[in-house]
């Protein structure tokens, strides 16, 4: 049973988050493909908001018929809607930065993320930090090493591997946008990966109050899609850019919908629950290796030197941060045992709710 519940808590999220990170990288290759075929992101971002928030509809309903669950308050009902408003600015913002740039570009600036995110769930006191521990040694060591990596893949690109398979035209040409300014794509994702932490916190803190994934993960894609709808009526006032023809651009849509605002959302806020924002934000800097790789493999992109020497950086900081959070819970464990005090500072934020549902 312990090992049931371990495997539950460590495997799984793990894994999972992992599988989101290739399903992410893909979506985001897709939707360039989309957006260089005409379709606008903004109607974009409602239709695939949209078409989450059907796939969810049945879920507020049977969240309400638990009788563990706290009601869903006003208060409640008002931080998901910020949730929203700042999902909704981040998506514009990110989806705006791959249309002027590329999937890869946005790839490697998330690696931003863990940094913002643990700074801020040091603030919030939602991690611990003890400078003379090894476990958060690793973790602050582990971080900036990540970075350093993103910073290698994208600054240096180095002589080209001779090995690299041929470049592939039917599928390369789709994805090179006419109006590329890696700049403002770079502002725009700069601005996105700034957000996301902030929707990590939030998030983790909404879940402590009500811990139904699906039901928040609803609310907050339908918030998103009225939201984007709202800012899309004033960008694209254009009535046949609303108009979805059969192509890439329903593909993506329908894609996104599905793998993207469903899946990855209730994904990311289970693991949010179960790990916490460190947890989610330090995988993605292997996003940048997962772009890499299937550039090579699918598109046909050339494999240059500094990917690889990026790649390893990244991958020593992700294993470094990945020892870190295994010591600490090693220590947890240890220390707090059945994890029966709720008040005891050491027991993670997302637990206290779990421990009152078990004791109940």
């Amino acid at each position: 049973m312990d090992r049931g519940k371990r495997c539950c808590r460590d495997v799984v999220p793990f894994l999972s988050i992992i599988a989101m990170n290739f399903t992410t990288v893909g979506l985001h290759t897709l939707f360039k493909a989309a957006t260089n075929h005409g379709m606008s992101y903004h109607v974009f971002i409602v239709y695939a908001y949209g078409v989450a928030a059907l796939l969810l509809l049945p879920s507020p309903f049977f969240s309400l018929r638990s009788r563990v669950l706290p009601p869903l308050s006003f208060s409640i009902s008002c931080k998901i809607f910020l949730l929203g408003l700042i999902g909704c600015t981040s998506q514009i913002m990110g989806y705006a930065g791959i249309n002027y740039s590329s999937p890869t570009l946005g790839s490697a600036m998330s690696s931003l993320i863990p940094g913002f995110t643990f700074i801020l769930a040091l603030l919030f006191r939602m991690e611990k930090l003890a400078i003379r521990s090894s476990s958060s040694q690793a973790k602050i060591i582990g971080t900036i090493v990540s970075i350093a990596g993103a910073f290698v893949v994208t600054l240096y690109k180095g002589p080209a591997i001779p090995f690299s398979p041929p470049p592939s035209p039917s599928l390369d040409h789709p994805l090179r946008s006419p109006q590329s300014n890696w700049v403002i794509g770079g502002l725009f994702l700069t601005i996105e990966f700034i957000l996301v932490p902030m929707w990590y916190i939030l998030q983790a803190h909404i879940m402590k109050e009500y811990p139904a994934e699906l039901t928040v993960v609803f609310f907050y894609n339908l918030y998103v899609s009225v939201l984007a709808a709202i800012v899309g009526i004033f960008t694209e006032p254009n009535t046949s850019a609303w108009i979805i023809k059969a192509d890439i651009g329903l593909v993506s849509i329908l894609c996104s919908g599905i793998f993207g605002s469903f899946l990855d959302n209730a994904v990311n806020t289970w693991v949010l629950k179960v790990r916490g924002p460190v947890y989610v934000a330090m995988f993605k800097p292997l996003s940048i290796v997962i772009a890499v790789v299937m550039g090579v493999a699918l598109l046909g992109d050339t494999l240059y030197l500094g990917s690889i020497i990026g790649a390893t950086i990244i991958s020593v900081g992700f294993y470094t941060v990945m020892w870190g959070k295994a010591n600490e819970d090693v220590d947890e464990t240890g220390e707090i045992g059945d994890l029966e005090s709720v008040s005891n500072p050491k027991v993670p934020l997302l637990r206290s709710y779990e421990t009152q549902e078990t004791q109940s």
